[in-house]
């Protein structure tokens, strides 16, 4: 071992496992790994090819290791969320996008018959993470991306440029309240795909020190059900959304029968249909526009 290598890196991940490990933290050998890859400047896949820690990067690691272990969430630390194939900008002021959104863009982007230039909406937008996956993914996809919180927009706006200077399709980023009835006027009956993962968990439900003290609490809780945010983004799908058109929208895990039911009741929306996550739990209702 070199004189400047204090550690290897299979050392150093497997401290760091121990500690996170001892502080609860949910996936503790993979975010140490996350953090190590971070850390040297190189794939988490390639950690093994790595030629190890020195001094300056060994604090810096340790460092970063104890924050975790606080429960400040990774992708806060390394400043990237990783989503589908894509690398999004986060931090404070912004909802992390979660692994189980993914299922929701593949239901869409799985999607038979659809026409060469679709126009689709990503409500509640966030990091842009569904838009841009879209935009990234599906030829000729016209995307909007809606968000209210000013915080949650500069993310989106970041993460926007940064695909564009990527050279994805450029996607449209719209500063609108999903409770306006006239959002997105201009483009109604035109919408082929309306997707949204909105607020969704009831008030006062325990939640991890990750999310209570990390994401915004506007993007995670709505109302004492949990539906005050879906409710009104039924009502512009129906308004939005083209005869044929199709809605998928992600919910609490509590919400596998009732979401299902406010779109049946809605009586604008047919093939109605409810899918799990990887873990078996209720997590998206779709329904097409009558």
């Amino acid at each position: 071992m070199s004189r400047s290598v204090l550690k290897t890196a299979r050392e150093a991940i497997t401290d760091a496992t121990g500690v996170l490990a001892a502080a609860d933290v949910p996936s503790p050998r993979v975010d140490a790994e996350l953090l190590a890859a971070h850390v040297l400047g190189v794939p988490r896949g390639r950690l093994a090819l790595a030629p190890g820690f020195d001094q300056a990067s060994l604090y810096r690691y340790r460092e970063l290791v104890q924050r975790r272990a606080q429960r400040v969430p990774v992708q806060h630390l390394t400043g990237v969320a990783g989503f589908r194939y894509l690398d999004l900008a986060v931090g404070p002021g912004v909802f992390i996008p979660r692994p189980e959104t993914e299922e929701l863009v593949s239901w869409a982007l799985g999607l038979p018959d659809r026409p060469a230039e679709p126009i689709v909406v990503d409500l509640c937008a966030g990091t842009g993470a569904i838009a841009l996956s879209i935009a990234h993914e599906l030829s000729g996809a016209r995307v909007y991306a809606v968000e209210r919180d000013p915080k949650a927009l500069g993310w989106l706006r970041r993460n926007a440029s940064a695909r564009a200077a990527a050279q994805d399709p450029p996607i449209t980023v719209v500063e609108g309240d999903v409770t306006d009835p006239a959002l997105l006027g201009a483009l109604s009956g035109r919408v082929e795909m309306l997707l949204c993962n909105p607020p969704y968990v009831p008030s006062g439900t325990p939640v991890d020190p990750e999310v209570a003290e990390h994401d915004p609490l506007a993007a995670v809780f709505a109302g004492p059900d949990g539906l005050a945010v879906i409710r009104p983004v039924l009502d512009r799908a129906a308004g939005l959304l083209r005869p044929g058109g199709v809605l998928a929208v992600e919910h609490d895990d509590s919400h596998g029968r009732v979401v299902p039911d406010l779109l049946r009741a809605a009586g604008v929306f047919g093939d109605v249909a409810e899918h799990a996550d990887l873990a078996g739990r209720p997590r998206f209702a779709t329904a097409r526009r009558l």
